[in-house]
């Protein structure tokens, strides 16, 4: 952490100091956003920075390879595939004699600051690199040469690198995979199939596993856990009961890595062979190789790349000799920097575990996100209901505007329930719906498929139940509920809290209820993550990207692009789709309601505007939140911009509009929403046990109406009651939201001289310390 007596200033943080940025190893997609950003946040610092071009190999060459970057060389970066500076497996780095090379051609340039991208071996050869770096003869060149400093960044599509939740690359190769699995399915469908996927993961299964949780797969395959003795029967005999049940499709995904108990392969032709000979189901396989790594990042890389750079500048620039070299990394929505050598240990500890047979323990070493994804795609596997119901009739429901997820959620909720020996009711068309008695019973089969389908099957409406909570109070006692799940976005908040309120007046209502976030807004108090929120994210991004192009194809062109702050918009004012999409799509400003602007910010930004067109970089896009202010519309903003531009550039304006609410789900969407839906199921069930009395359940403690909420790295229940205080209902927005801090980041790297503020910073963690306690 740096503490600093005397606030510095961070654009003087990296004056005389230099930086350079290589990639290594396998390309992922949102290297580019890595680079970017080290490279601006580099600039913006004072440091000069190089890029280092073919990786290693590039260092070892010296020359041409290693470059001086500019502010505007990076441009157009961001929503590129793969690694524009370059990537080579390099044998000449093995050796000693190659590293001398390296650190006489770094010298040379007064570099001793080195920013690497990359998987695991990339960056133990950092660490080496850096250990032998004060050896004399490394410094015969230069005094102020006597240490190097690393940081790291993984970038490795099979997310394999402990202690850091998710590598650049894991999400868009998740993208890839379910373009494909959405495209096989509807095929696959139609002729009654079974249908194998191979995906990549040599030693880890974090892409099979996440894939089979997001398209509901009957089985997985991963390296980590093999599958128990005689799975080939087991497995024939889950393939029949689907098809028993009305399934035309099984989807089965296999880990390239897969092996048996005896350390045998499992690959797509035995299993395929499998399924013929047994079942004589038409099967076809599908390996998926390189289209993995290929394709433009997702939102989600972008930004963790953009973050992961500054963050990277940073740790540089503060780091002194007995710093060790650390990577940088997210866990849950925060940045972190951990020792790059206790990362490498525990990733070794991984392979040598699966290596042993102790395969529970590899599970528990790759991590917490990693063993909730095993555990739900456990529970979700296992399609046989329990003799001895229950008798709990659980109510399922969606509140608000659709988006895309809730239907992921719907269905592990209801599948969960199941399992546990409920019966699971849906109500259709949200509060209406309870008051009206559209309720009917779900069954497992009902909810198949629909991990994948974007919007809401059960019909959502924006009604509140206060002005209906007689009826809907007779309807919980006539359909005989025991609890309800809520899903949806400001509405079901709202809708829970009046629910709460009017237990004192009815006793049907004292029943035990979880609302699950869902909203492409964002905006649930208490919570960072809204399951929809990632889709609307890409899609805006992807739009941005297109206008982008036809920008730059014009030139001299200035986009006015308005995005929701959601549905229910006559007051609702949340900033988060503008600013994560301005991150994402490399905007030069965003405007939202969160953070008050005058005539003249407005004034700033469009003289910005006129000194970036004498740049190489003649384009411009803005992004608006439509309700950040009454009086500043995008029109008027457009109007502005189009007359103080006269001559050296012109305007167009988009409003986005409802196609932010739709698409098919991202693998975030569906892998956040079927994991809520299961937790919200057994939280629930733990309730009503506490709340049973007397042969009857009676619930009217705060605690037995709660927000499952995504908590920095953790999902936690918080009583709705509690957050009622952090709520500002009139803009039906959290008092306070933690993305707020990424927007000096976004106005960094369009170039803004703006102060950020370094006192916050991440500190150290250990990883293995901190694995003991997970």
């Amino acid at each position: 952490m740096s503490n600093h007596d005397s606030p510095v200033d961070p654009t003087k943080m990296g004056v005389g100091k230099a930086i350079a940025v290589l990639t290594s190893g396998g390309d992922a997609q949102g290297m580019n956003a890595a680079v970017r950003a080290t490279v601006r946040v580099g600039i913006y610092t004072g440091a000069k920075v190089y890029f280092v071009h073919e990786g290693y190999q590039g260092l070892v060459d010296g020359g041409d390879n290693i470059r001086q970057a500019t502010w505007e060389s990076v441009s157009m970066m961001l929503q590129l595939g793969g690694t524009v500076i370059g990537s080579a497996r390099c044998q000449d780095f093995r050796s000693k004699e190659g590293r001398a090379k390296a650190a006489c051609n770094l010298v040379k340039l007064g570099i001793t600051n080195l920013c690497v991208i990359g998987g695991d071996g990339s960056l133990t050869g950092a660490n080496e690199f850096r250990n032998e770096w004060s050896d004399n003869h490394y410094q015969s060149e230069a005094k102020h040469s006597s240490h190097l400093n690393i940081v790291g960044m993984v970038g490795s599509i099979d997310n394999d690198f402990c202690g850091t939740d998710m590598t650049i690359g894991t999400d868009s190769a998740l993208h890839r995979i379910m373009e494909v699995v959405d495209a096989i399915t509807t095929t696959v469908q139609s002729h009654q199939r079974a249908f194998i996927l191979e995906v990549m993961g040599r030693h880890c299964g974090y892409l099979a596993l996440v894939t089979a949780l997001a398209c509901g797969a009957d089985w997985v395959f991963i390296p980590e856990m093999p599958p128990d003795e005689g799975w080939e029967d087991h497995l024939c005999r889950r393939l029949t009961y689907q098809r028993s049940i009305g399934n035309r499709l099984n989807v089965i995904i296999v880990a390239e890595g897969a092996l048996d108990h005896h350390g045998k392969p499992i690959t797509c032709d035995i299993i395929k062979n499998l399924v013929t000979k047994k079942l004589s189901f038409d099967t076809r396989a599908t390996i998926l190789g390189h289209v993995q790594r290929g394709g433009t990042p997702s939102a989600f890389d972008r930004i963790l790349g953009s973050r992961m750079g500054v963050e990277a500048v940073m740790a540089l620039l503060e780091a002194t000799p007995d710093t060790p070299a650390c990577v940088v990394s997210l866990s849950g929505n925060m940045a972190v920097r951990l020792p790059l050598m206790e990362c490498v240990q525990v990733t070794k500890e991984v392979t040598k575990a699966m290596a042993e047979g102790r395969f529970e323990e590899a599970v528990k070493l790759r991590g917490k996100s990693f063993e909730n994804n095993w555990n739900t795609y456990k529970l979700l596997a296992h399609v046989t209901a329990p003799d001895v119901k229950s008798n709990i009739n659980i109510a399922i429901m969606n509140v608000g505007a659709p988006c895309a997820g809730m239907n992921a959620a719907v269905r592990s909720a209801i599948r969960i329930g199941i399992l546990q020996g409920h019966s699971m009711l849906a109500v259709h068309d949200g509060f209406d719906g309870l008051a009206h008695g559209a309720i009917e019973p779900m069954t497992w089969g009902y909810v198949g498929g629909w991990t994948g389908k974007g919007g809401s099957n059960l019909g959502t409406k924006r009604s509140l139940p206060a002005r209906m909570i007689e009826e809907i109070s007779l309807n919980i006692a006539k359909f005989n509920i025991h609890a309800l799940v809520i899903i949806g976005g400001f509405e079901a908040f709202v809708g829970g809290l009046e629910l709460v309120t009017a237990r004192e007046k009815y006793e049907e209502l004292c029943i035990p209820l979880v609302v699950i976030p869902a909203t492409v807004s964002n905006n649930i108090p208490g919570s960072d993550f809204s399951i929809g929120a990632d889709t609307a994210l890409n899609t805006i991004t992807t739009t941005c990207d297109r206008i982008k192009q036809s920008a730059a194809g014009t030139k001299r062109r200035v986009f006015i692009i308005e995005t929701m702050g959601g549905y229910y918009s006559n007051n609702n004012m949340c900033g988060y789709l503008a600013t994560m999409a301005g991150l994402a799509a490399g905007a030069d400003a965003a405007y939202i309601y969160e953070e008050q602007f005058g005539i003249h910010d407005l004034e700033t930004n469009v003289e910005h505007l006129l000194e970036k067109m004498k740049t190489t970089v003649k384009r411009g896009l803005i992004l608006r939140n439509e309700k950040c202010n009454a009086n500043y519309t995008t029109d008027f903003i457009f109007n502005l911009y189009s007359e103080e531009g006269k001559g050296v550039f012109d305007c167009r304006k988009n409003v986005l509009g409802h196609m932010q609410q739709g698409g098919t789900p991202t693998p975030f969407d569906r892998n956040f929403g079927t994991k809520m839906g299961a937790k919200a199921v057994l939280w629930l069930t733990e309730k009503l046990k506490e709340c049973y009395r007397h042969g009857r359940i009676f619930a009217n403690t705060p605690d037995s109406a709660c927000v499952l909420v995504m908590k920095k790295r953790a999902t936690i229940f918080q009583p709705l009651s509690d957050l009622k205080e952090d709520t500002d209902s009139e803009h039906r927005i959290p008092k306070t939201q933690w993305w707020l801090k990424l927007r000096p980041i976004l106005k960094i790297l369009a170039k803004y001289k703006i102060s950020l503020d370094t006192s916050e910073t991440a500190t150290m963690e250990h990883v293995i310390k901190k694995r003991g306690t997970v």
